[in-house]
């Protein structure tokens, strides 16, 4: 019996009437809870959405990569600078300097004109006829002169110093290769984005003369072209890169708010978020496995004649940040889905999270044990625990969505000091009363991390 004697019930309980009622509402939520999850349209505009979110968040990286070569001058050179010390770029560019030296130089000429020496210095006829016929080994001599001479120069640091500065100073005609305008040491040519390496000739001829080889003053100012792109279909490239170049600044974030409206429509957000993340995850898989498919077809397309290595080289440089962009993207979505899964009520993540809980809560205790004490910052942590979890989520999401060009390592040290920030919030959540500070109150299983 729970009347007071006097017919009336205890302050605070309530009737048989008031309690069906409320029982009544909690079964028609539920009800109503159960018929929505099956409306189909709402789960499949949110499949929809999450869908184009991972083909968005594809796009998105290649037109932030794009719009960073057309755009910003030091990742531009730092895509290229490393070309220079390449050693199949350093081949290809020595043969490139070397034919074009050999070709202004008249082998005849020297020929004739050694000859004609000899001759005037009264050698026999015969030896002089005998010189007349040093054509070919004369050739292979200068051959090896002149390209001994480029190799040195393509391997100083002098060619760096050239290859980066001279990348640095056109990287402005840049845009106008992409629309194929301009006449810049940069541009297209038919099907192909060259750099005009004449300095490199001038360097060559510099040194051929200095070492004594005086022919080598009659090679006139050469514009020789080092290819770094070649493809049939360069027009249609272009057209593309020009596009992702105008979409480079803003479809990011038209693709991180299409990813939370899929979120907010379905009824189950945290599994909708996980999906989310793993479908990014995907498309980021994706993306690697297709620049690698494309590298393929890129070289077995090459014109014959064409370095094959170089291209690779060359091809592997330009990618290298778009790659890097793809990891950091495909890392920051996995660490997004174990967050998420972590945070459900699954037995796996329960048990995580009452570990941690517990652990962090043991080495609490030691460390009171030795009289350490949280104070009025244990009090505060504890009461404002969940809002102090947001505020360093929201904090590692706008440091990876501010940072310039995040690398994988930048994703994964992000996720570390998050973690030891909710390690450090945990340690100091403590409600015991001033009074009690010596004891600590037991880990609520589960919720330890919430």
């Amino acid at each position: 019996m729970t009347d007071s004697g006097d017919g009336r019930r205890p302050s605070g309980e309530r009737g048989e009437p008031e309690e069906l009622d409320e029982l009544r509402l909690r079964v028609k939520a539920l009800e109503e809870a159960r018929a929505a999850r099956h409306h189909p349209f709402r789960s499949l505009g949110a499949a929809l959405l999450i869908l184009l979110t991972a083909l968005l968040s594809l796009l998105s990286v290649v037109a932030v990569w794009a719009d960073s070569i057309v755009q910003d001058t030091d990742r531009y050179v730092a895509t290229v600078g490393p070309l220079a010390d390449d050693p199949e770029v350093q081949r290809a560019v020595t043969d490139r300097v070397t034919a074009v030296a050999l070709d202004r130089i008249d082998v005849d000429a020297l020929v004739r004109q050694l000859t004609d020496a000899a001759e005037g210095q009264g050698v026999p006829p015969r030896l002089a006829e005998l010189l007349g016929g040093l054509d070919g080994p004369i050739e292979n001599g200068l051959r090896q002169l002149v390209g001994s001479t480029v190799e040195r120069v393509v391997t100083s640091s002098a060619f760096r110093t050239v290859w980066v500065d001279a990348n640095r100073r056109v990287h402005a005609a840049l845009d106008e290769a992409l629309t194929g305008e301009g006449e810049g040491p940069v541009r297209l040519k038919g099907d192909q984005v060259v750099i005009d390496v004449a300095p490199v000739v001038a360097e060559v001829k510099d040194r051929l003369v200095d070492a004594g080889f005086a022919p080598a003053a009659r090679i006139p100012t050469v514009h020789t072209d080092f290819v770094v792109f070649s493809s049939e279909e360069i027009g249609t490239v272009r057209t593309w890169l020009r596009v992702l170049e105008i979409l480079g600044g803003w479809l990011p974030l038209v693709t991180l708010l299409i990813a939370a409206a899929g979120v907010y429509v379905a009824f189950d957000r945290r599994h909708a978020l996980i999906g989310a993340a793993l479908a990014v995850f995907v498309a980021m898989v994706v993306l690697g496995v297709s620049l690698t498919v494309v590298r393929g077809v890129y070289l077995d397309q090459l014109p014959a004649g064409t370095s094959r290595a170089a291209a690779g080289a060359v091809y592997d440089a330009l990618v290298r940040f778009l790659r890097a962009g793809a990891r950091a993207l495909g890392a920051a979505a996995l660490f997004t889905a174990a967050g998420a899964f972590l945070a459900g009520p699954s037995r796996v993540a329960v048990l995580t999270r009452t570990g941690c809980s517990r652990s962090i809560g043991a080495l609490r205790d030691v460390a009171k044990s030795a009289g350490f004490r949280t104070g009025p910052v244990g009090r505060f942590v504890h009461r404002f625990k969940r809002w102090i979890g947001v505020a360093v989520l929201a904090i590692a999401a706008v440091v990876l969505f501010t940072w310039h060009y995040p690398t994988t390592a930048v994703v994964v040290w992000t996720a570390v000091i998050t973690l030891a920030a909710l390690a450090i919030r945990e340690f100091l959540d403590d409600a015991a009363p001033p009074g009690r500070a010596g004891t600590s109150r037991p880990a609520e299983p589960g919720r330890g991390w919430a």
